[in-house]
């Protein structure tokens, strides 16, 4: 059995349905979703959970940057995300999965892996 992955890209929301440097939370086959935008218009998805509090908070996070690195802080542990990679700055143990993003004609769309057997 060949196992390979598959990007299958979900319409999410508009972009100007967020307001800039701020996020939503989006439930995207059954999985929570945090899509943030930023004040240049760039769009970027982490998963919603923030793992050192255990709840779904991360879209409601303030947007900002840890030195060079573009990040969410949780509005409960205070812990910061990147927005890149969904890596915790401040505990090296604790991430959230991070997804890709695209635009087209004004729609957010997030990517999600799926696995094909053949």
């Amino acid at each position: 059995m060949i196992e390979s992955h598959l990007l299958a890209w979900q319409k999410t929301c508009r972009v100007k349905d967020i307001i800039p440097d701020t996020g939503v939370a989006a439930l995207i086959e059954g999985e929570q979703i945090a899509v943030f935008r930023t004040s240049s218009d760039q769009v970027y998805a982490i998963n919603n959970h923030d793992p050192s509090c255990r709840s779904n908070v991360l879209a409601r996070g303030i947007v900002g940057s840890f030195g060079k690195e573009l990040v969410v802080a949780s509005p409960i542990s205070r812990q910061h995300f990147s927005l890149t990679s969904g890596k915790c700055i401040e505990e090296k143990i604790l991430s959230v999965k991070s997804y890709q993003t695209k635009v087209d004609k004004g729609w957010i769309f997030v990517a999600l892996n799926k696995e094909l057997n053949s």
